[in-house]
C-alpha cells in the first residue's frame, strides 16, 4: 500500500504514534487509508449539508475494510461571488483546490480518494487533482437543488436562482415592482443543493457521472433525497473495490470516455464554462482536447434535453426521467457512446445501460426527434477570435443565431452593467466587454448580471454580449465567451472600437470583425498592456502563470507562448 510509506515498519513507529494521538488504532492504522476530500463550508448553498454526505461516504469505507481520513477543501460560490471583485477568484480557486488535494494525498501518502464536492469549480478542480495524481478515486456530489415555486403562479411555473437575475431587469425597466421581486427571491432556492438548472455545476456533475468517474445518479439524485446518502455509502464501498482493482482515474478518463462526456455535454445543453473545464481535466489526463473536435461532435450530437435556463425542466425533472444513464442510453442506440469505457462502479458504460429506459420522452427526447438538430455548445472562430469563442447555442433564440450590429465597447463587466441598466444598449448593438480574461481580468470573471439584465429587459432576442470573460451556466441569449486570445493578450478584441460592425454566424461557427486587417494593426500600434488589476497576492500569481482560454485557462510554471493575436513578441513576466 502506498501509506505504508507513512506508517509500516520500526522507521515509521513516531508516525504511528501521531495516528495513535488522533484516536487511530493499529487496526485502523493498518488498513488502506483512504482520503475524503470535503468542501463543506456555510458560505455555499449546494456545500451547506456536505458534512452530512460525508459522514456516509466514511460509513461505506468502513464497511469494506478501510479506514477514511477525511480533510477539507475550499469552495467559492459563484452566486454570491457574483457581479463584484469576488468573482476574479472564482475560476482561480478551481487551481488551488486541485493544489490542495495534490498536497494532502502526497504528504500524507492516502491509498486512494473519495472526493466529494457539489459547484461550479469545486468539481473540475477535484477531477484535475484525481487525474494529476493518478490514484484510486471516484467522486460523490452534493446533488441538486429542488426548483422553487412561482409566488403567485404555484406549481405550474417553476423558478430557480436565474429568475431572480433576470427579475433585477425587469425591476429596472419598470415590468416587475421590487415587492414582487422580493417574492421571487424567497421562493426561488428552497432547499440545499447546487442551483436547480442545468447551470455550471450541475453541468460539471453530470459530465462527472458521463466521463465515468461518478457512479449512475451522481448528477441527477436532488441533495435532499435519501437516495444521495446510499448513494454516498456506495461510493465508500466502491473505493475500496476500486484500489483492489488498482484502476486508477487515467485509466478511466481515456479520450474515449472524452468524447463520451462531450457527447452527454451536447445533448443536456451543459454550461459553456464545460469547455474550460473539460479541457483542463484532459490536460491533467494526459488527453489531447481539440476545440475543432468540440465542433464536430455538436454537429453529429442532437439537443436532447430542454433544461433551464434554455428551457423549462430542471435537474429533478430530469432525474425522474432516468437521468444520465438514460441520456447515455439514447445516445449509445445511435451509435454516439463509446459503450467499451470503464467506470468507477467497476462495469462498462454498456453493461451499465443495458437495463436503463427514459421515463419520460419530453424530458429526454428521442435522437430522431431532438430539440435541436446540433448539440448545445457551439465553438466560434474567426478574425475576432482566431483561438477560438463559445456559446450555448441551444439557450439562443433563433433570430439572434445570426447577427450583425455596432460594437458597444466595455473595458469592464461594471462599465458594461450600469450602460445595460442605464437603458443605453439598443436593439441590434454587439456589446463588448474586453480586459476580463483569465489573464486581464485577472480570473476570467462570469458575466451573468450584464446577460441577465438584458434578458430581463426583454433584449435577449435583439442584442448579442461578447467577452474575453466567461458566463454563468445559468446565461441565456446571444452571449459568447472565452474570446482568445483575449484583450490583454493584444487579442484582436483590443483593438475593437465603439460603432465598429461585427458578424456572428453561430451555425457557419464564425464570429468577424468587419475591419480591415490593415486598420487593425494601426489601431494596436503603441498598445501597451493594461496595468493590472490586482497587483500582490494569488491572483497577481495566477495573472502571470495562466494560460489561453482556449487552452483551459491552466496555471503553467511560466507562461508557454507569447500574445497570438496581433501583438506578438512583447516581452513575458
Amino acid at each position: 500500500m502506498k501509506s505504508d510509506n507513512a506508517k509500516k515498519g520500526i522507521e515509521r513507529a513516531p508516525h504511528r504514534a501521531l495516528f495513535k494521538a488522533m484516536g487511530y488504532t493499529d487496526g485502523e492504522i493498518g488498513r488502506p487509508l483512504i482520503g475524503i476530500a470535503n468542501s463543506a463550508n456555510a458560505i455555499i448553498p449546494g456545500h451547506v449539508h456536505l458534512d452530512t454526505l460525508v459522514e456516509s461516504v466514511k460509513a461505506g469505507v468502513y464497511m469494506a475494510g478501510g479506514t477514511p481520513i477525511e480533510f477539507g477543501v475550499i469552495g467559492v460560490c459563484d452566486g454570491i461571488a457574483m457581479g463584484h471583485t469576488g468573482m476574479k477568484y472564482s475560476l482561480a480557486s478551481r487551481e488551488l483546490i486541485a493544489d490542495s488535494i495534490e498536497i494532502m494525498a502526497t504528504a500524507h501518502a492516502f491509498d486512494a480518494l473519495v472526493l466529494v464536492p457539489n459547484c461550479d469549480k469545486i468539481v473540475p478542480g477535484m477531477l484535475m487533482a484525481a487525474a494529476r495524481l493518478d490514484i484510486p478515486a471516484i467522486v460523490v456530489s452534493g446533488g441538486p437543488m429542488l426548483a422553487g415555486n412561482h409566488p403567485t403562479k404555484g406549481a405550474s411555473q417553476k423558478i430557480d436562482l436565474i429568475t431572480v437575475f433576470e427579475c433585477v431587469g425587469a425591476v429596472r425597466s419598470g415590468k416587475m415592482t421590487e415587492d414582487e421581486l422580493s417574492a421571487v427571491e424567497d421562493a426561488a432556492c428552497p432547499t440545499c443543493g447546487s442551483c436547480a438548472g442545468m447551470f455550471t455545476a450541475n453541468s460539471m456533475n453530470c459530465l462527472t457521472e458521463a466521463i465515468g468517474m461518478g457512479l449512475p445518479g451522481n448528477g441527477t439524485i436532488p441533495a435532499v433525497m435519501a437516495a444521495r446518502q446510499r448513494l454516498a455509502k456506495t461510493a465508500g464501498i466502491k473505493i475500496m473495490d476500486l484500489l483492489e482493482r488498482k484502476l486508477t482515474p487515467r485509466q478511466i478518463m481515456n479520450p474515449a470516455a472524452f468524447e463520451n462526456a462531450l457527447a452527454v455535454d451536447m445533448a443536456l445543453g451543459c454550461s459553456t464554462n464545460t469547455v474550460l473545464h473539460l479541457t483542463a481535466i484532459a490536460d491533467e489526463a494526459g488527453v489531447p482536447m481539440n476545440l475543432d473536435r468540440i465542433n464536430e461532435i455538436s454537429r453529429t450530437t442532437p439537443h436532447l434535453c430542454s433544461l433551464s435556463p434554455g428551457g423549462p425542466h430542471h435537474i429533478e425533472d430530469l432525474d425522474r426521467a432516468g437521468g444520465i444513464q438514460a441520456v447515455i442510453r439514447t445516445l449509445a442506440d445511435a451509435g454516439r457512446i463509446h459503450p467499451e469505457c470503464r467506470t468507477v462502479s467497476g462495469r462498462t458504460v454498456g453493461e451499465t445501460i443495458e437495463s436503463v429506459a427514459v421515463l419520460n420522452r419530453d424530458v429526454i427526447r428521442p435522437v430522431d426527434s431532438p430539440y435541436h438538430e446540433q448539440g448545445g455548445l457551439a465553438v466560434l472562430f474567426g478574425d475576432l477570435a482566431p483561438e477560438g469563442c463559445v456559446v450555448k447555442q441551444s439557450a439562443v433564440r433563433d433570430e439572434m443565431l445570426r447577427h450583425e450590429g455596432p460594437a458597444r465597447v466595455f473595458d469592464s463587466e461594471e462599465a458594461a452593467s450600469e450602460a445595460i441598466m442605464a437603458g443605453q444598449i439598443q436593439k441590434g448593438d454587439v456589446v463588448v466587454i474586453r480586459y476580463e480574461g483569465p489573464m486581464g481580468g485577472p480570473g476570467m470573471r462570469e458575466m451573468l448580471a450584464p446577460t441577465s439584465a438584458i434578458a430581463g429587459m426583454g433584449l435577449d432576442g435583439h442584442v448579442a454580449l461578447i467577452t474575453d470573460g466567461r458566463f454563468s451556466g445559468g446565461t441565456r441569449g446571444a452571449a459568447i465567451g472565452h474570446i482568445s486570445p483575449e484583450a490583454a493578450q493584444g487579442g484582436p478584441i483590443a483593438a475593437v472600437r465603439e460603432g465598429d460592425l461585427i458578424a456572428i454566424d453561430i451555425p457557419g461557427k464564425s464570429i468577424s470583425l468587419k475591419v480591415d486587417e490593415t486598420t487593425l494593426r494601426e489601431r494596436m500600434i503603441g498598445w501597451t498592456r493594461p496595468e493590472p488589476a490586482i497587483a500582490k497576492g494569488y491572483m497577481a500569481r495566477y495573472a502571470r502563470m495562466v494560460s489561453s482560454a482556449s487552452q483551459g485557462a491552466v496555471c503553467r510554471p511560466c507562461r508557454e507562448a507569447s500574445a497570438s493575436g496581433l501583438i506578438s513578441g512583447q516581452e513575458e513576466t
